[in-house]
């Protein structure tokens, strides 16, 4: 399963590719937690090897089980193909009903368009792949605006703020997409 954003999908952007990850993304994964912003924004600690084979077993274990399907997003680069985010889908169960969008992006690809694009074309997949879905909410502290505008340049609508609750110090920002 492999979501191809190819250049025609954004004329002035590098093509994009979300696919499930793979053992051979370890070093790509921990080049990319090695970035302390990123670190400040996830849960799951990745600082070495065996930290990260765990996090990308845990990754197939989700996605096998259907309660989490995470996507390596893939940029074309003249060097080569890079690694330059996550997105996911989790909470995806009847137990929950309102799937959560989550992602991070790795250092280098900041700020270039990458996050909004990976989250619009994992939005698309959700709804496509699971059509009982009526809203994806994608949720973030108030501290952090990069996610605020990802969430708006996605066509996810501010919702409400959230009370801070563990493991999350302060207040969030929920953002919902309906499906259309």
């Amino acid at each position: 399963m492999v979501i191809e954003l190819r250049a025609s999908d954004m004329s002035s952007m590098p093509g994009l590719a979300l696919r499930p990850w793979r053992d051979d993304d370890l070093d790509a994964l921990l080049d990319a937690y090695r970035d302390p912003v990123l670190r400040r924004w996830t849960r799951m600690p990745v600082t070495n090897p065996a930290e990260g084979r765990h996090w990308l077993e845990r990754t197939r274990e989700d996605w096998d089980a259907g309660r989490r399907h995470s996507f390596a997003v893939i940029e074309d680069h003249p060097d080569g193909a890079r690694l330059a985010a996550n997105v996911v889908l989790k909470k995806v169960s009847v137990d929950w009903p309102v799937p959560e969008v989550g992602y991070w992006t790795a250092a280098w690809a900041r700020g270039r368009g990458v996050a909004p694009r990976a989250v619009t074309a994992l939005s698309r997949w959700a709804f496509a792949e699971f059509p009982a879905l009526e809203r994806l909410d994608l949720l973030h502290q108030v501290d952090n605006l990069a996610s605020c505008r990802v969430a708006e340049k996605s066509g996810y609508v501010f919702q409400e703020v959230l009370p801070a609750r563990p493991p999350f110090p302060l207040d969030g920002h929920r953002h919902s997409l309906t499906a259309s």
